[in-house]
Parts: structure tokens; C-alpha cells; sequence
């Protein structure tokens, strides 16, 4: 046995997904009862819940060995001739 709690789910989805175009309905009676025109605004389309996949950069890099291991690379900085330490 299912408990009615358990297949309310199922039935309030749909119901759900139809609000916007209950919603509509009833704003295009009650607009009309006034002599107005009512225009259903744009919606925006639903988006893709996964990011597509990164595209390669391009083939045309060099690419050292050491980042191909993973190992870490430093990076330094360029030192200008004034910065020099003095003790």
C-alpha cells in the first residue's frame, strides 16, 4: 500500500505546471471585462540544468611537460633594476 501522502507529488506537478497558463487564462476574462487587451508576457525558455563542456583551447599552444604531469609551475615576477636588496 502507498500512503496518499506519498502520490500527492504526482499530482500537484502537473497542476503546478499549469499555473502560468491558468494564470493567463484568467487575466485575458478579466481584462476583457474591461475592453483591454491582454498580452501574455515573454517567458524565458527553461535553461539546461548541466553546463556544456568546455571547448579545448586551441591546438596551436605549446605545451610543456611538466603541466602535462600536473606538476606545479612558479611563476616570478619581473624585477625591475631599482629593487634590488641591499643588506
Amino acid at each position: 500500500m502507498v500512503c496518499v501522502a506519498c502520490l500527492l507529488p504526482l499530482f500537484l506537478v502537473p497542476i503546478v505546471n499549469l499555473l502560468p497558463l491558468f494564470f493567463d487564462y484568467i487575466m485575458g476574462k478579466v481584462y476583457a471585462l474591461f475592453g483591454w487587451e491582454y498580452r501574455k508576457p515573454e517567458r524565458a525558455p527553461p535553461a539546461c540544468p548541466y553546463k556544456p563542456a568546455a571547448k579545448p583551447e586551441s591546438a596551436n599552444k605549446q605545451v610543456d611537460e611538466k603541466s602535462v604531469t600536473g606538476e606545479q609551475v612558479p611563476v616570478s615576477k619581473s624585477v625591475a633594476t631599482g629593487d634590488s636588496k641591499q643588506d
